[in-house]
């Protein structure tokens, strides 16, 4: 792998490190939230994302973390309701943000990509904000992420929170009950990541 920062400069291999995401250890959630006539009725839908994977990297030893870089990938079918919910609730939900929301057959990944970062900060903690891309349903959109980043010896946690617009990807909105119960177009994203250092 091999980077440069301009042409004059490049960067050397060991100027470089890399973490790569421990799924087992990361949590990251999606809350859905209903609106409409019956919506207090309802329940707003928590769903877990199972099957993450990815890494970040940037110039060791640098307070504004040059060079940050990050990459996640998603399994669209590995997102799971969490809530205390009867199995044939949940299995009606799956099968729409499966086969309605994400189409899972036709999009099969959801991608982060970021290679623009600022960070302030030092030592081991961090104020990280990515201008990063998000692909959904084969749609691209920019979507910044702000993250708290704390780096101890081989490992990093990044955690934080962002909103995704289901309209800015071309997702109709699920309903229910007639559209009597409806989600909102808003979803709050919550993760807290773990990732160990790559020799």
């Amino acid at each position: 792998m091999h980077y440069a920062t301009d042409a004059a400069r490049p960067l050397t291999e060991d100027a470089i490190v890399r973490f790569v995401i421990d799924a087992k250890r990361s949590r990251f959630t999606a809350q859905a939230f209903s609106t409409g006539l019956l919506s207090a009725f309802g329940h707003n839908p928590k769903i877990a994302v199972r099957g993450i994977e990815g890494d970040a990297q940037f110039v060791a030893d640098d307070a504004t973390l040059k060079d940050a870089r990050a990459h996640v990938k998603i399994r669209a079918d590995s997102l799971e309701v969490i809530d205390d919910i009867s199995e044939k609730d949940r299995r009606e939900i799956h099968r729409q943000m499966y086969d309605e929301v994400l189409e899972t057959d036709r999009f099969p990944e959801i991608l982060y990509e970021c290679s623009q970062a600022t960070a302030s900060g030092g030592g081991d903690r961090y104020w990280v904000v990515l201008q990063g891309e998000l692909t959904l349903r084969g749609m691209t959109r920019t979507l910044p992420v702000s993250a708290r980043v704390v780096i101890t010896g081989d490992s990093l946690r990044a955690s934080g929170e962002f909103s995704v617009r289901q309209s800015d990807y071309e997702i109709a909105l699920v309903k229910v009950a007639g559209g009597a119960i409806k989600l909102k177009d808003e979803v709050k994203c919550t993760f807290d990541i773990m990732a160990r250092k790559q020799e």
